[in-house]
């Protein structure tokens, strides 16, 4: 994607981020194009996003539900939002209804929250939504995500019982401090290679959300299709404003 000449340092770094997954694409043997950059924008204003998008980017994620339906409007329609992380089910209704353009949801780890996206897409009447399975490859009770031996049970209640959610892949959020980035990475690979191999589909039809700012290249290197790019394109985060899912 080429990048308008447009002022600021996020805008620098964006263009940073989009050589280093170039660079990464091509060395894992693969195209640029067939590699998604997500800017995550979590409490970042709306200011700084406009900037990101002036720049021609259009893929962005947010987090939290309340920011997100505050922040969204805001910002052109043609944005192809991510919804990244938990989600909790009594905000299903909320974040679609307040987010007409979201196009993925990120993080689907459990039946419930899949029945409650498939009921509410349906009666808003909206297109279906893709959703990626989060599952949890670091082993930590702290965080979201299906256990990798349940991962292939999930996936086939999405594509069986839910006819308003797309399967599109699947998700992992690895340890804070990386330390078990490549491990993360292996076990989403083998679970993709289950899933696949279970319900014939191709590898390449099955996306793999993995590496975020301090990964990414090793992620794209190990087959990632979708990195999550947070604060090496905006910057250090203000957690103050912080909301709950």
């Amino acid at each position: 994607m080429a990048v308008p000449a447009v002022d600021g340092a996020a805008v620098t770094a964006l263009r940073s981020v989009l050589l280093r997954v170039r660079n990464a694409a091509e060395r894992s043997g693969r195209r640029y194009e067939q590699i998604q950059v997500v800017g995550v924008s979590k409490t970042k204003p709306v200011s700084l996003i406009r900037q990101i998008y002036d720049a021609g980017h259009r893929r962005f994620g947010e987090n939290y539900v309340q920011e997100f339906i505050d922040k969204a409007p805001q910002l052109p329609e043609d944005i192809k939002w991510h919804f990244i992380g938990h989600l909790q089910s009594n905000k299903v209704k909320t974040l679609l209804g307040g987010v007409p353009n979201l196009d993925m949801v990120e993080g689907v780890d459990n039946v419930k929250i899949a029945n409650h996206l498939d009921r509410a897409v349906s009666n808003l009447g909206r297109n279906p939504l893709k959703i990626l399975v989060q599952v949890n490859t670091s082993g930590e009770e702290s965080k979201s995500g299906i256990e990798p031996s349940d991962c292939l049970g999930l996936v086939e209640h999405v594509r069986l019982r839910c006819p308003n959610l797309v399967f599109s892949g699947l998700m992992t959020i690895g340890m804070p401090d990386y330390t078990s980035t490549p491990e993360n990475f292996r076990t989403l690979l083998n679970c993709r290679l289950e899933v696949c191999k279970a319900l014939g589909m191709a590898e390449d039809q099955c996306e793999l959300s993995m590496g975020m700012s301090n990964d990414f290249e090793q992620a794209i290197e190990m087959g990632s299709t979708n990195v999550r790019i947070g604060s090496t394109i905006f910057g250090p985060r203000d957690y103050a404003k912080k909301q709950p899912n």
